[in-house]
């Protein structure tokens, strides 16, 4: 990590380290993983409220009548469920920055694929275009799937977003830049990371702009912001990624974490601190 890292950042990363699942790194352990991971475990439990719309659980946060509107796509790698770091993120969008926040429970890997989760939420984004500044934003798997959702809505005339903010985006599941730094990034590895993503791609090429947005077309996007860190395995995809969206004539801004490991935005850190003044300026 940086010399400029707070003591709390390398304290979170080396806690992550120490926690980092073994499906990342190993073939036989992903393999195995996906192998038990064929069934939905059903509704996600939780102290958050949540709501049915069209048969799919959706957490909600804040007033309707909020001057903003989130809709969060959670990360996890696109088979693992919303977790209480999402939630309670919601949470604190919700209440500091007059929003109303919807996080959708959508199909995961390995039992379904990016095809059936665009079909239930391009339905679901139907009935959000008419709200007032509507804002997309996502974590991780969750974040790279906002990038293709807005891509991909481009195909089918429907509105764009206010504005687009993620958290390490992963804009390429074909994994197709090796190699990775699997060594550095606390949290992911490449192995792991490629069998996921012909899992989640189904009978899409992983090079689909639908499942990697690195390869896709992003004129007419509306503003927007990224945050990655310079430890994540996904650092130089995003990189360039952000350089198609500025050669696309996208108004993006790009903020870096030096010495900082995946999605640190969401984490309890000075630097995550920062970052949400960035999101705050973007939005009020």
């Amino acid at each position: 990590m940086s010399a400029d890292t707070s003591l709390i950042a390398k304290i979170e990363g080396f806690i992550l380290k120490s926690t980092k699942p073994d499906y990342m790194d190993f073939q036989d352990k992903i393999n195995d993983f996906l192998s038990k991971k064929q069934q939905d475990d059903g509704p996600v439990k939780s102290i958050f409220k949540s709501i049915d719309i069209h048969g799919f659980q959706v957490f909600t946060f804040g007033s309707e009548n909020a001057g903003n509107t989130i809709l969060f796509m959670h990360g996890g790698a696109f088979i693992n469920e919303i977790n209480y770091q999402h939630l309670l993120y919601c949470l604190l969008l919700s209440r500091k920055l007059d929003a109303f926040v919807l996080a959708p429970v959508y199909p995961l890997a390995p039992k379904h694929n990016a095809a059936e989760t665009f079909d239930m939420m391009s339905e679901f984004y139907k009935r959000l275009i008419e709200r007032e500044n509507l804002i997309l934003m996502g974590d991780s798997a969750g974040g790279g799937f906002i990038h293709s959702f807005c891509q991909y809505i481009k195909t089918i005339n429907l509105p764009q977003p206010k504005k687009i903010i993620t958290f390490s985006p992963w804009v390429d599941i074909s994994m197709s830049n090796a190699p990775y730094d699997s060594e550095d990034d606390p949290i992911l590895g490449e192995v792991g990371l490629k069998q996921i993503g012909k899992s989640w791609a189904g009978n899409l090429d992983t090079k689909d702009f639908r499942v990697s947005p690195l390869f896709g077309d992003n004129t007419n996007l509306p503003r927007t912001l990224i945050f990655a860190g310079t430890n994540e395995i996904f650092y130089e995809d995003i990189e360039k990624y952000v350089e198609n969206l500025k050669k696309d004539g996208v108004d993006v801004k790009f903020i870096t974490g030096e010495g900082l490991f995946h999605i640190y935005p969401m984490f309890p850190i000075p630097e995550a601190k920062e970052a949400f003044k960035e999101i705050k300026k973007e939005i009020m």
